[in-house]
C-alpha cells in the first residue's frame, strides 16, 4: 500500500468550498472533544460510546438548529470522518501513544476528509480527480494510470489545496543497476557518498530567514485579529509552505534516486535528537532535514526492493581513517583527515562514507 498527493486546481469558489468543509470538520471535532471532555465525570463511558452518542446528538438535533442549517449543505462525510478521528485521537491518548487532544485551531492547518460509502471508486488516468461526495476537480499534475481508493484526505498547505488517498497495490521492484554504497550525512553536504557523489542541500529556511523574521516583526506590530495581520499571516503561511516543498523536493528525488541506484545502502543511525541539543548546529540539520531523509530512505528501500542497512550510532566514522584503521579526535572544524600513521590526506565526509560503507 502506498499514498499519492496531488495539488488541486481550484478557482475561487471551489477553494471557498473547501474551506467550508474544512471549518465543518474543525466545528464537529471541537464540539465532540468538548463533549467527551464534559462527561469524564459521568462514570466509566467508553470513548467509543461517548462519540456514539455525540453523533446521534449531532444528526437528530444540532443539524436541525436554524443556525446550523449551513451543515446540511455540506457533504456529512466529513462529520463522520471528524469523529472517527477524533476516537482514534483518543485511543492513541489512552495507549500513552500521544498527549491529551486538544482543540482544533484554524491556524493549526486545515483539513478534512471524506470517503465513498459505497465502497471504493475508480479514479481515471488525466487531470482531473472525481473525490466522493464534493465533486470533479482539476489536477496540477496528472494521475499516471487509473487507480482504485475509497477515503480521500484534503489538506492546505500555504495557499494551495491538495488531495491524497491511499491505493492498496505494491510497486513493482526494480533492478539496482549498482550494487552497494555508503552515506555520510552532514551540515556541509546533505549526502556525501562513498564513490565521491556529492549532493547539495537546498537550505531554503536559511535563504528565507531574512524575508521570514521581517514578516513576523510587521505581524507583531499590527492590530491583533485585523485584516491587515490576517494577511501578513497569510504571507507567513505561504512561506513556510515554500520552504517545507523545497525540502521535501530535494529530499524525495534524492531518496528516490538512491533506492532505484542501489542495492544496498548503509548509512548512520544518527542520534538526531542529541545532534538538535546542539543549538549553534540545530538550525542547519532541521533545514536539512536528516530525520525525513531517513524515513524517507526506509519505506522507498521497501517500495523499490533495495536493502538498508543502519550503522551504529557509536560507530567512530569520522575518527578513523578509511586506509590503515588508525583513529584520532576530530573536531567538527576540521574538514581534512590527515592521517598520521599512513599519511593519507583526505576529505573528512569522504572518508566517513567509505567507512560506512566497509563496517
Amino acid at each position: 500500500m502506498f499514498a499519492l498527493k496531488r495539488s488541486l486546481k481550484l478557482n475561487n469558489n471551489e477553494a471557498t468550498l473547501m474551506a467550508k468543509h474544512a471549518g465543518f470538520r474543525r466545528v464537529v471535532f471541537n464540539f465532540g472533544l468538548s463533549l467527551r471532555t464534559q462527561m469524564y465525570s459521568e462514570g466509566k463511558l467508553s470513548d467509543s460510546k461517548v462519540i456514539n452518542e455525540v453523533k446521534k446528538v449531532l444528526t437528530n438535533h444540532v443539524k436541525k438548529q436554524p443556525e446550523f442549517a449551513w451543515m446540511n449543505q455540506l457533504s456529512s462525510r466529513v462529520y463522520q470522518n471528524a469523529l472517527i478521528d477524533l476516537k482514534d485521537a483518543f485511543s492513541r491518548y489512552r495507549a500513552g501513544k500521544a498527549g491529551h487532544q486538544k482543540f482544533a485551531s484554524r491556524r493549526n492547518g486545515q483539513s478534512f476528509t471524506v470517503d465513498s460509502s459505497n465502497g471504493k471508486v475508480l479514479l481515471s488516468a488525466g487531470k482531473t480527480i472525481k473525490i466522493p461526495t464534493l465533486g470533479t476537480f482539476r489536477l496540477y499534475e496528472a494521475l499516471e494510470c487509473g487507480y482504485v481508493s475509497q477515503t480521500f484526505t484534503i489538506s492546505k498547505e500555504g495557499s494551495r489545496w491538495f488531495v491524497s488517498f491511499c491505493v492498496d497495490a505494491e510497486r513493482l521492484p526494480v533492478q539496482q543497476p549498482k550494487s552497494s554504497v555508503g552515506i555520510d550525512v552532514g551540515i556541509k553536504y546533505a549526502a556525501m557518498l562513498s564513490n565521491q557523489q556529492v549532493f547539495d542541500a537546498p537550505k531554503p529556511f536559511k535563504q528565507a530567514k531574512t524575508k521570514l523574521a521581517t514578516l513576523q516583526r510587521q505581524a507583531s506590530r499590527q492590530v491583533k485579529c485585523s485584516n491587515n495581520q490576517r494577511k501578513t499571516y497569510n504571507k507567513i503561511s505561504r512561506l513556510h509552505a515554500q520552504i517545507a516543498c523545497i525540502r521535501k523536493d530535494f529530499l524525495h528525488k534524492l531518496t528516490t534516486y538512491l533506492a532505484k541506484t542501489f542495492n544496498l545502502i548503509k548509512i548512520e543511525d544518527l542520534n538526531i535528537k542529541g545532534m538538535m541539543a546542539n543549538h549553534k548546529l540545530a538550525g542547519a540539520i532541521s533545514d536539512i532535514g536528516f530525520y525525513e531523509f531517513k524515513r524517507q530512505l526506509d519505506y522507498k528501500c521497501l517500495m523499490y526492493g533495495a536493502n538498508l542497512v543502519l550503522v551504529d550510532k557509536w560507530f567512530p566514522s569520522s575518527k578513523t581513517c578509511s586506509n590503515c584503521g588508525n583513529k584520532k579526535d576530530m573536531p567538527l572544524g576540521l574538514r581534512t583527515y590527515d592521517c598520521p600513521a599512513c599519511g593519507r590526506s583526505i576529505d573528512r565526509d569522504f572518508n566517513a562514507s567509505v567507512n560506512i560503507l566497509n563496517s
